[in-house]
């Protein structure tokens, strides 16, 4: 099969590839928020980002006339999304087409030449097994509903033109297709990765956003255990998730005191034994304000892209 031909053909290791990391989920749930602060993480000289929501086949204008919406896999290119996944994997330069979200346009593509590390973020980077072969590590962001609303408000009504009330219609019109095609790219994440009010709390409205991240066995996370043994704000315990399978689970509070939410970051960092201190610029928000378990979700994912790098064939 063609997604295994890929994944012998990476395994091989024919010259120096990219890590490849995978950001999935629906529109407003976070994906640029985190790429953002891994690429500041790493520096632009050794970061590519790409965004597969480029691989729209129709513009906004065009798209009101179709019986789908952006979300649906017949609204994007997604074999030529695929091909270029491949290119990127095997450390090919692509020249990728370009969706300006600001005016809903398709315009002049760009070339785009992978680094040391790539990261993928958009609506479907792991719809199909061809694109799922592409990626060390794979990412799905599952915030609750009416946390993403209030996202994608604020985005859209301030960055894209749009008023709160064509918002809400065009989530009522995406609906279906994102429990079709969106939502079951999750049983196929490495890490789930939830940012919202942590369940069973009554938190105030303005409350700091908590973190669950379900970490599963598919890949080798850091052990966990000890650091979060004494930390207040922190838990690790081991779950079933959906489709029943043990799977650990890390809670990360929103009111993390940032003393013990910096001993956190220290101690995964450290366990990379890289003799460089832990990088600043995790956790920043789009409002300017900082938060923690944007912090520590990011410091893992960092983790699994520096291991990654590590353990990746050499020229």
């Amino acid at each position: 099969m063609p997604h295994r031909i890929v994944h012998m053909l990476r395994a091989r290791g024919a010259g120096r590839r990219p890590v490849m990391l995978a950001i999935a989920g629906d529109s407003a749930a976070g994906k640029t928020t985190l790429t953002r602060g891994l690429v500041e993480c790493l520096g632009e000289d050794r970061m590519t980002a790409v965004c597969v929501d480029d691989y729209h086949r129709y513009d906004r204008e065009e798209r009101r006339n179709k019986p789908f919406t952006a979300l649906h896999p017949d609204c994007n290119h997604i074999e030529v999304m695929e091909q270029h996944l491949q290119l990127l994997a095997m450390g090919e330069p692509i020249l990728k087409p370009v969706y300006d979200h600001g005016t809903g346009r398709l315009v002049r593509p760009e070339l785009v030449e992978p680094k040391d590390f790539v990261i993928v973020e958009g609506l479907l980077p792991l719809y199909s097994k061809m694109a799922r072969a592409c990626f060390d590590i794979t990412v799905y962001l599952d915030p609750p509903e009416e946390q993403r609303f209030a996202w994608k408000v604020q985005r859209d009504t301030t960055k894209r033109g749009y008023t709160p009330e064509q918002v809400a219609e065009e989530m009522r019109r995406r609906a279906g297709e994102s429990a079709a095609f969106i939502r079951p790219q999750r049983r196929n994440a490495d890490i789930v990765v939830r940012f919202g009010p942590l369940a069973g709390r009554a938190d105030p409205p303005d409350a700091p956003l908590s973190a669950e991240l379900l970490l599963r066995p598919t890949i080798d996370h850091p052990p966990l255990t000890d650091v979060v043994a004494d930390a207040d704000a922190l838990h690790l315990k081991l779950l079933r998730d959906t489709d029943g399978r043990p799977v650990d689970s890390l809670h990360v509070h929103g009111d993390v005191a940032p003393a013990e939410a910096e001993i956190v970051k220290k101690a995964i960092w450290e366990r990379l034994e890289v003799a460089a201190p832990c990088p600043d610029g995790l956790g920043a928000l789009a409002d300017g304000t900082v938060s923690d378990p944007v912090a520590i979700t990011q410091l893992l994912l960092l983790y699994h892209l520096i291991n990654a790098d590590r353990l990746r064939p050499r020229d």
